[in-house]
Protein backbone atom coordinates (compact mmCIF):
# COMPACT_ATOMS: atom_id res chain seq x y z
CA UNK A 1 0.00 0.00 0.00
CA UNK A 2 1.34 3.03 -0.82
CA UNK A 3 1.39 6.36 1.57
CA UNK A 4 -1.25 8.11 -0.43
CA UNK A 5 -3.58 4.86 0.13
CA UNK A 6 -2.63 4.23 3.27
CA UNK A 7 -3.63 7.92 3.94
CA UNK A 8 -6.68 7.99 2.24
CA UNK A 9 -8.14 4.87 3.73
CA UNK A 10 -7.23 5.87 7.47
CA UNK A 11 -8.94 9.37 6.58
CA UNK A 12 -12.22 7.91 5.50
CA UNK A 13 -11.77 4.97 8.59
CA UNK A 14 -11.68 8.38 10.62
CA UNK A 15 -14.50 10.42 9.02
CA UNK A 16 -16.60 6.96 9.43
CA UNK A 17 -16.31 8.39 13.69
CA UNK A 18 -17.79 11.19 12.81
CA UNK A 19 -21.16 10.15 11.58
CA UNK A 20 -24.03 11.38 12.53
CA UNK A 21 -26.53 8.38 12.15
CA UNK A 22 -28.86 8.17 15.60
CA UNK A 23 -31.48 6.54 12.72
CA UNK A 24 -29.71 3.91 11.23
CA UNK A 25 -26.74 2.92 13.48
CA UNK A 26 -24.73 2.88 9.85
CA UNK A 27 -21.52 5.07 9.99
CA UNK A 28 -20.44 5.57 6.94
CA UNK A 29 -17.06 7.59 6.02
CA UNK A 30 -15.47 8.67 2.89
CA UNK A 31 -11.94 10.46 1.71
CA UNK A 32 -11.42 11.67 -2.14
CA UNK A 33 -8.08 12.18 -3.14
CA UNK A 34 -8.18 15.39 -5.82
CA UNK A 35 -5.36 15.94 -8.65
CA UNK A 36 -3.62 18.14 -6.69
CA UNK A 37 -3.24 15.56 -4.09
CA UNK A 38 -5.42 17.14 -1.31
CA UNK A 39 -7.42 14.49 0.30
CA UNK A 40 -11.07 15.66 1.20
CA UNK A 41 -13.43 13.61 3.56
CA UNK A 42 -17.17 13.43 4.20
CA UNK A 43 -19.40 11.33 6.65
CA UNK A 44 -23.32 10.37 6.69
CA UNK A 45 -25.45 13.21 8.18
CA UNK A 46 -28.96 11.56 8.95
CA UNK A 47 -32.18 13.96 9.45
CA UNK A 48 -35.17 12.81 10.93
CA UNK A 49 -37.06 13.36 7.56
CA UNK A 50 -35.36 10.44 6.09
CA UNK A 51 -35.04 11.76 2.45
CA UNK A 52 -32.60 14.56 3.35
CA UNK A 53 -29.72 12.44 5.17
CA UNK A 54 -26.56 12.73 3.16
CA UNK A 55 -24.25 9.77 2.36
CA UNK A 56 -20.46 10.43 3.29
CA UNK A 57 -19.82 10.17 -0.69
CA UNK A 58 -21.91 12.95 -1.57
CA UNK A 59 -21.36 14.49 1.58
CA UNK A 60 -17.13 14.75 0.66
CA UNK A 61 -17.69 15.06 -3.04
CA UNK A 62 -19.77 18.67 -1.98
CA UNK A 63 -16.94 19.75 0.06
CA UNK A 64 -14.33 19.33 -2.44
CA UNK A 65 -16.37 21.51 -4.81
CA UNK A 66 -17.06 24.09 -2.00
CA UNK A 67 -12.99 23.83 -1.91
CA UNK A 68 -12.84 24.59 -5.72
CA UNK A 69 -11.88 20.97 -6.35
CA UNK A 70 -13.08 19.98 -9.33
CA UNK A 71 -10.48 16.88 -10.60
CA UNK A 72 -10.44 13.52 -8.79
CA UNK A 73 -8.39 9.71 -8.58
CA UNK A 74 -9.55 8.01 -5.90
CA UNK A 75 -12.20 7.61 -3.07
CA UNK A 76 -12.04 5.54 -0.14
CA UNK A 77 -15.53 4.21 1.72
CA UNK A 78 -15.72 2.90 4.80
CA UNK A 79 -18.63 1.44 6.89
CA UNK A 80 -19.13 -1.00 9.94
CA UNK A 81 -19.67 -3.95 7.89
CA UNK A 82 -16.66 -6.37 8.89
CA UNK A 83 -17.70 -9.38 6.82
CA UNK A 84 -17.80 -7.85 3.07
CA UNK A 85 -16.60 -4.86 0.96
CA UNK A 86 -19.28 -2.35 0.68
CA UNK A 87 -20.05 -0.03 -2.18
CA UNK A 88 -21.76 3.21 -2.48
CA UNK A 89 -25.43 3.33 -3.05
CA UNK A 90 -26.82 4.22 -6.30
CA UNK A 91 -27.21 7.88 -6.00
CA UNK A 92 -23.50 8.05 -4.56
CA UNK A 93 -21.92 6.70 -7.56
CA UNK A 94 -23.77 8.99 -9.70
CA UNK A 95 -22.82 11.94 -8.21
CA UNK A 96 -19.43 11.05 -8.07
CA UNK A 97 -19.31 9.70 -11.90
CA UNK A 98 -19.99 13.78 -12.77
CA UNK A 99 -16.67 14.68 -12.13
CA UNK A 100 -15.29 11.51 -14.33
CA UNK A 101 -15.34 7.25 -14.55
CA UNK A 102 -12.10 6.36 -14.30
CA UNK A 103 -11.56 7.14 -10.48
CA UNK A 104 -10.14 4.53 -8.09
CA UNK A 105 -12.18 2.87 -5.63
CA UNK A 106 -10.92 1.27 -1.77
CA UNK A 107 -13.89 -0.69 -0.73
CA UNK A 108 -12.19 -0.35 3.06
CA UNK A 109 -13.35 -2.90 6.06
CA UNK A 110 -13.25 -1.44 9.68
CA UNK A 111 -9.86 -3.10 9.96
CA UNK A 112 -7.97 -0.71 7.16
CA UNK A 113 -7.97 -4.14 4.70
CA UNK A 114 -9.48 -3.11 1.35
CA UNK A 115 -10.19 -4.12 -2.58
CA UNK A 116 -9.31 -1.62 -5.24
CA UNK A 117 -11.99 -1.09 -7.96
CA UNK A 118 -13.15 1.60 -9.86
CA UNK A 119 -16.19 3.81 -10.32
CA UNK A 120 -16.34 1.94 -14.27
CA UNK A 121 -16.70 -1.17 -12.81
CA UNK A 122 -19.06 0.54 -9.73
CA UNK A 123 -21.58 2.13 -12.63
CA UNK A 124 -21.16 0.73 -16.08
CA UNK A 125 -22.67 2.69 -18.84
CA UNK A 126 -22.89 5.71 -16.59
CA UNK A 127 -24.80 8.76 -17.60
CA UNK A 128 -22.86 11.46 -17.90
CA UNK A 129 -22.57 15.39 -18.91
CA UNK A 130 -21.24 13.96 -22.34
CA UNK A 131 -24.78 12.76 -23.23
CA UNK A 132 -26.03 16.31 -22.73
CA UNK A 133 -23.58 17.52 -24.93
CA UNK A 134 -25.48 18.83 -28.28
CA UNK A 135 -24.74 17.32 -31.45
Amino acid sequence: MTDKVKELVSKCLKARDMAYCPYSGFPVGAAILTAEGAIITGCNVENASYGLTVCAERNAIQRAVAEGYRQFTAIAVTCDVKDSFVGPCGACRQVLVEFGADWIVYLTKPDGSYKETSLNELLPHAFTPKHLEKK
